[in-house]
């Protein structure tokens, strides 16, 4: 079935080009592009300007200060009473690689899909993205930089009853706008179960009115503000990775199609069991009155909060969040390979995917959850990257997790320059080098790049950070 978006031209039987190579030349202009209606430097005055034109506070609530959920007698998960938006649910995971072959946790189940949409235009012969100041419960600073869209389907249908979310007839009804990237891709494997997003980046097709909350940004821009600690969200970066760039013609260690098999034999060699189980009977955590912990004090937590913020669609509302125990370290090691940049990939287990595996960062890990393994059984690389002389970053900034469902959820992203030693070019199982544009390509098709390898894909192509 075509996208509601998407028609081809009744009767006329014309053929067009598969691809539209003009589309990936506007993305890269934009990234070279730094000078806007909004200047660079005016943007922390104008977001400052839109923190203080609403009321957002958030507070911790014990669970019996929920309003409209609550935990299910008979599985102990916790649930809404329209059985919408999302529950909390157990999971046990079996695999037959690392240190741990069996665990269980609590796991978010959101069946369905939402849409992450950014709508751009082009002022001046630049393509300018249409970024809003949101609030999310769950980052620390609450308000960041967010697509145009950022709704689930019980959002954008009303199920809270809620006010309309703006520009989503941008993304949902044919004629308003010329698709340029649309693409399903998953979220968290290690929070959601099988939770996938449609992230798009939609042309608009005349005037835009904009709304005081939104702003006009080059992608050179968003690069810049990429640069700074927790501005531009997760959901932002994880559209930003699936704009189209054009393809250099540069050599890679592998061809793609070596790239995929090998990938595919990574999905093919991993035996990864899921199951399902009620929240109540998974083992080694507790519920009490305001979380739900880990016996070990580890990983993460389930809490509950009050939220009031006068720039949604509700305006006051309480939800259950996970909460990590630490901030995370994510990473690319890099090196220049044949004097092309590459970027080791890990084929990485998370219980959550909704195919075994997917391509993520060398390093993706809470380092305090592994403080106590001590040789092979440390995570690889994870040192090396906790280790790294500061002249061996090429890229670091702290961004939060999505914000929605996860409270104070940090990671700091690094991009670090390895050596031969460090990162030899044949790596170990479960890991292979790719060039950014081989990334780019595949992030085109779902549930092959992970979200954490996405923000750094973004973040490779719009601020140009190259080993």
């Amino acid at each position: 079935m075509l996208s509601s978006l998407v028609q081809p031209e009744s009767g006329t039987g014309r053929l067009r080009p598969r691809r539209d190579p003009s589309a990936a030349e506007r993305i890269a202009r934009s990234a070279a592009t730094t000078g806007a209606s909004l200047r660079t430097e005016d943007f922390p005055q104008w977001f400052e300007e839109r923190g203080r034109a609403h009321r957002f506070t958030v507070d911790r609530i014990p669970f019996q200060e929920l309003d409209g959920w609550s935990f299910d007698p008979a599985t102990g998960n916790l649930v809404h009473r329209s059985g919408r938006f999302f529950s909390v649910e157990g999971l046990r995971v079996t695999q037959d690689e690392g240190p741990h072959r069996e665990w269980f946790q609590p796991i978010i189940k959101q069946p369905e899909i939402g849409i992450l949409g950014i709508l751009v235009k082009e002022f001046d012969g630049v393509l300018h993205f249409l970024m809003q100041a949101k609030m999310e419960p769950g980052n620390r600073n609450l308000l960041q930089l967010s697509p145009t869209v950022q709704a689930t389907r019980s959002n954008y249908t009303k199920v809270h009853k809620g006010a309309d979310v703006k520009y989503i007839e941008y993304f949902t009804r044919p004629g308003r706008g010329r698709v340029i990237a649309d693409v399903l891709q998953s979220e968290h494997g290690s929070w959601f179960f099988r939770k996938s997003n449609r992230n798009m980046i939609v042309e608009a097709v005349g005037d835009v009115p904009v709304d005081d909350d939104f702003c006009w940004l080059t992608l050179g821009q968003i690069g810049e503000l990429l640069l700074r600690d927790n501005v531009v969200n997760m959901d932002s970066r994880t559209v930003l990775a699936c704009a189209p760039f054009p393809d250099n013609g540069a050599d890679a260690l592998l061809s793609d199609t070596e790239l995929v098999s090998w990938f595919t034999a990574e999905r093919s060699r991993h035996d990864v069991r899921v199951e399902r189980l009620p929240l109540r009977s998974i083992p080694g955590w507790a519920r009490g009155d305001s979380t739900i912990d880990h016996e070990l004090g580890r990983y993460f937590r389930v809490v509950a909060v009050s939220v009031e913020a006068g720039s949604r669609e509700v305006t006051g509302w309480t939800q259950p969040l996970f909460e990590p125990l630490g901030v995370g370290v994510t990473a690319f090691l890099t090196r220049r390979i044949g004097g092309v940049p590459h970027f080791l990939v890990h084929a990485r287990v998370e219980g959550g995917f909704l195919d075994t595996v997917e391509l993520g960062p060398t390093v993706q890990y809470t380092p305090d959850n592994y403080a106590h393994l001590t040789g092979e059984d440390r995570p690889p690389f994870l040192d090396l990257v906790l280790d790294a002389r500061p002249d061996r970053i090429r890229y670091e900034a702290l961004h939060s997790e999505e914000g929605g469902r996860f409270l104070n959820a940090e990671s700091r992203y690094l991009v670090i320059e390895a050596d031969e030693e460090q990162a030899p070019l044949v790596p170990p199982a479960g890991f292979q080098w790719a060039t950014a544009a081989q990334l780019t390509s595949l992030v085109r098709h779902g549930h092959y790049v992970n979200v954490q390898a996405r923000t750094l894909l973004a973040c490779l192509n719009a601020t140009a950070v190259r080993s």
